[in-house]
């Protein structure tokens, strides 16, 4: 495939006033792909801000309610901010409008490798389209269902079942008679039927695609993606002391590090992955290089490693994780999306996502001991159901801090220890301050944009090959 620079098409293409022949709405069913060549740095960036979009739709589908005045105007803005249609506009709209259709491709690629990216890309793709269809103009929806070759008077019944179970449709010689104001659930559900068909066809497509050297790391990488801090250098290295690491795991280490923790200290050991997964994140949060060795050290002799075996094996490991030996990389903690889509564990482990990996029952049985209230369990085994995974955990630190509506979306387990330590050291007000302060000050229910989201980066890319290196000196369990 080339990717070199299409802009000289383009600019003659707007010269000759073709652009609304491109795009000629601000809404598409993302039917025919992109046949123009772009950089691959736009590639990238492309997909990265088409990602965000969708993080943000995800979140705020489960925290408002999709009618409500809150969603629409959230969504807007980071619309806005990323520069995809929002409305119908004039033709001005059409920078936009291609971003829209390239990105959608681009993700369409790297969303179809697994039936669980299918399955979140499909919903995601879906509540995007719906905000946008119900937005715009009544006039606007007759010409779109026109452009879709869409009638809204008279359609199959199996277009129309889910208004047919609620008695919304008038049926008549095998055709179901919509109004209007319900013609979005038919355009939905023909937008659903297409894009999973594509996704499908996409998916058997790979091999030739996987050729590719410099697309697949991208596209692969688009789907454990994260961009953010990368927690590789603290401000507080050094000034969290061994003694505290107990007590900070049950007040402000993530679920998945409070597992790994209490199986260290139960069994005084981890396999590879668990200490690769939870070594760096202490490395993350504070912990020197010589206070990781003493840490690991300490746990190990307690158990079957003898403190000879430990400085000949072990204790490179961790100082290779520093950057002190090998490629002198300074590896960095994972995020939320590598944890989740990748090395999953198997018997005898405790690295990986308790959201994602665990079974429902046993994730219920550990949310009970650490004193989650049922209503509170019941919010985290929806979400997970769901596959809302890190939308799980954000539930489960608003549970274990006693908070609402956070105002962050979390993307990594840093992320949540750093929030975790500002709250509880003052830099947000606790629930129960609040509603025992008597005073009149209210708490802002408003969120920040999400600036953490998930996205990848080519220097992502270089990491993560980087890190296999790493994964070999972790072998020996």
């Amino acid at each position: 495939m080339e990717f070199s620079s299409g802009r000289g098409r383009l600019k003659q293409a707007r010269l000759a006033g073709d652009r609304r022949d491109l795009y000629p709405h601000s809404l598409q069913f993302y039917l025919e792909p992109p046949t123009e060549n772009i950089s691959l740095v736009e590639f990238e960036s492309f997909a990265i801000d088409r990602l965000k979009l969708l993080k943000v739709v995800e979140n705020l589908g489960v925290s408002y309610v999709r009618s409500s005045d809150s969603y629409k105007t959230k969504l807007e803005f980071e619309l806005r901010k990323l520069k995809f249609p929002y409305k119908a506009l004039a033709e001005d709209d059409y920078e936009a409008r291609r971003k829209d259709h390239i990105s959608h491709f681009i993700l369409r690629l790297a969303y179809c490798q697994s039936e669980d990216l299918r399955r979140w890309f499909l919903q995601q793709e879906m509540d995007l389209l719906r905000y946008r269809f119900n937005q715009v103009t009544d006039n606007l929806r007759q010409k779109f269902l026109e452009h879709v070759n869409l009638s809204f008077e008279a359609v199959g019944l199996a277009d129309a079942v889910d208004l047919f179970r609620a008695r919304r449709v008038f049926i008549k010689d095998g055709f179901a008679y919509v109004p209007f104001k319900e013609i979005d659930v038919i355009v939905l559900n023909n937008y659903r039927t297409k894009l999973s068909k594509a996704l499908a066809l996409t998916a058997r497509s790979l091999p030739s695609i996987q050729s590719d050297e410099r697309l697949q790391p991208l596209l692969n990488h688009l789907s454990h993606s994260y961009i953010g801090p990368d927690y590789s250098m603290q401000k507080n290295t050094g000034k969290i002391s061994l003694e505290q690491i107990d007590t900070l795991s049950v007040k402000s280490f993530p679920l998945c590090m409070r597992q790994l923790h209490k199986a260290l200290r139960d069994n005084h050991h981890l396999r590879h992955g668990g200490r690769m997964q939870y070594g760096l994140f202490l490395k993350g949060i504070g912990l020197t290089l010589e206070q990781a060795l003493e840490f690991w050290k300490k746990e190990f002799i307690r158990g079957k490693v003898d403190a000879d075996k430990f400085d000949k094996g072990y204790a490179y490991s961790i100082r290779h994780s520093y950057g002190k030996e090998g490629r002198r990389t300074d590896y960095t903690p994972y995020s939320c999306m590598k944890i989740i889509m990748s090395n999953p564990p198997s018997q005898g482990d405790y690295h990986g996502c308790p959201f994602r990996h665990s079974d429902p029952e046993l994730l219920k049985q550990k949310l009970q001991s650490y004193k989650i209230p049922p209503s509170g369990i019941a919010q985290i085994l929806e979400l997970v159901k769901g596959m809302h995974y890190q939308l799980a955990c954000q539930k489960y630190f608003e549970l274990t801090h006693d908070v609402d509506n956070l105002g962050f979306s979390l993307n990594h387990p840093n992320q949540y220890f750093t929030e975790s330590q500002r709250l509880l050291s003052g830099g947000r007000e606790l629930k129960k301050e609040l509603s025992n302060s008597g005073n009149s000050q209210q708490k802002s229910n408003s969120q920040e944009s999400m600036n953490s989201n998930s996205a990848p980066t080519s220097s992502n890319t270089t990491a993560d090959a980087e890190l296999e290196g790493l994964e070999a000196y972790f072998t020996e369990d």
